[in-house]
């Protein structure tokens, strides 16, 4: 054999080698029990281009190894799955700022609803962080998680205290003085969080504290930011009362979660210092009907003027030009009816958001907020393969977002309704 037959030989032996490598590899892998990401070519689609609203008929989207490949005409690769979706309408995956849920369960009903990627804020101790590395490494279908560990404040729970041995001393100590506030953002960031949860006012929803009560001033919400700016974490801050509001944006919170009892002087200055508004209006639907998370005659009687309160002031945050994302302040439990699209519809109806404005408070806006802009939020090619389908056009009909027939977070399947006929063969999805 002369050295050029050799060549080709020995080129041939090491192709044969690193395919049966890489089979090698995904059968370990599905044999831990790793997720996998198909190579999928959904064809047929309407997909919404969530910048601009057009709607890109029978458009064929091509996902591989969790993310988007392409986003066209073009026929589907050879060696991928077909899923036609026979002109099913594709946006991108929902985004929920404010969750507490805690156990695999929850982030499948989450994922489910439409959500593929949350936003802790405070899931008891480091469980956030625990489901968000099973999902990185392919042990749940979605949501990707931004964990917030454990909720800076004050009086520490028990739960709280007992994640970790630093934190002993809030049996008997307060986190308010700047060693102990700065003590409790030091110990999230080594435990990995995403960000840091605190509050500024106390709540409204709890039938003994007043929302009209600062919990941290600017002072000391400033060590936070300060102390967590070292690690690039942001600062989300629980503010139902708005006494709560100027402190936490002039120290330079990132997000403010609910406020429900929001001046119309704090939402200019959010918007002066581009602070975030996630108004959780799904919680505040409980408070008014309690059945499921909130269940007290206080916040039952309170909820009638932060409605109205909450609707007047998401139509000023639409003309003054607040950035606002969407959130639930949901654990998803086995029997809450708190899901991410009443927050979209409630945007459209109470807030007079255009239907395209409220998905994109859910996508483009929160993934912005989040500075996941570069990984997720829209249809295109390079980013995260999360993605929804719709029987038809939400921009016509919001509520067809409470019906999904597909959700794809990270590029696998975990929601197929049986709905979209698939190639024969390997069948993807459940």
């Amino acid at each position: 054999m002369n050295r050029k037959l050799k060549a080709i030989a020995i080129l041939i032996a090491v192709i044969v080698s690193l395919t049966t490598l890489a089979r090698v590899g995904a059968v370990q892998e599905v044999a831990r029990g790793i997720i996998p990401q198909p190579y999928l070519g959904l064809v047929n689609a309407n997909v919404l281009d969530i910048r601009t609203g057009n709607i890109r008929a029978n458009t064929t989207v091509v996902i591989k190894d969790g993310k988007i490949v392409s986003v066209g005409n073009d026929s589907v690769p050879t060696g991928a799955d077909i899923m036609n979706l026979d002109g099913r309408y594709l946006v991108p995956g929902f985004m929920d700022g404010h969750v507490h849920y805690r156990d695999i369960e929850a982030a499948r009903r989450a994922v489910q609803s439409g959500v593929t990627t949350n936003k802790s804020a405070n899931a008891g101790g480091y469980r956030d962080v625990s489901i968000r590395n099973m999902v990185k490494q392919g042990y749940l279908e979605g949501p990707d998680m931004l964990a917030a560990g454990v909720f800076v404040s004050p009086t520490p729970s028990f739960e709280s205290i007992l994640s970790d041995s630093r934190l002993y001393r809030f049996m008997t100590e307060r986190a308010d003085t700047p060693e102990n506030i700065a003590l409790m953002v030091r110990v999230n960031l080594e435990h990995g969080v995403d960000w840091i949860k605190t509050r500024s006012s106390e709540r409204a929803g709890g039938p003994a504290t007043d929302p009209r009560e600062l919990v941290y001033t600017e002072d000391q919400l400033r060590v936070m930011v300060e102390e967590a700016s070292t690690n690039n974490v942001p600062i989300q801050s629980h503010v139902q009362g708005d006494v709560g509001a100027a402190p936490a944006i002039k120290a330079g919170v990132r997000m403010i979660e609910h406020g429900w009892y929001l001046s119309e002087e704090s939402l200019k200055l959010m918007q002066k210092h581009g602070t975030y508004w996630d108004p959780t209006t799904p919680a505040l639907m409980d408070v008014a009907e309690p059945h499921n998370d909130y269940d007290n005659v206080v916040a039952e009687l309170r909820a009638p003027y932060m409605i109205s309160n909450v609707k007047r002031n998401l139509r000023k945050a639409r003309e003054l030009g607040v950035k606002v994302v969407t959130g639930t302040d949901t654990r998803y439990g086995p029997n809450s009816v708190s899901r991410i699209w009443w927050e979209i519809n409630n945007l459209v109806v109470w807030g007079g958001f255009t239907p395209l404005e409220a998905l994109q408070a859910s996508t483009i806006v929160s993934a912005e907020a989040y500075k996941l802009d570069n990984i997720t939020g829209a249809i295109e090619p390079n980013l995260e393969a999360d993605l929804i389908a719709f029987d038809r056009n939400p921009l016509e009909d919001i509520l067809i977002i409470t019906e999904p027939v597909l959700v794809i977070s990270n590029g696998r399947i975990a929601l197929n309704r049986q709905l979209i006929p698939t190639k024969p063969g390997r069948v993807p999805g459940n």
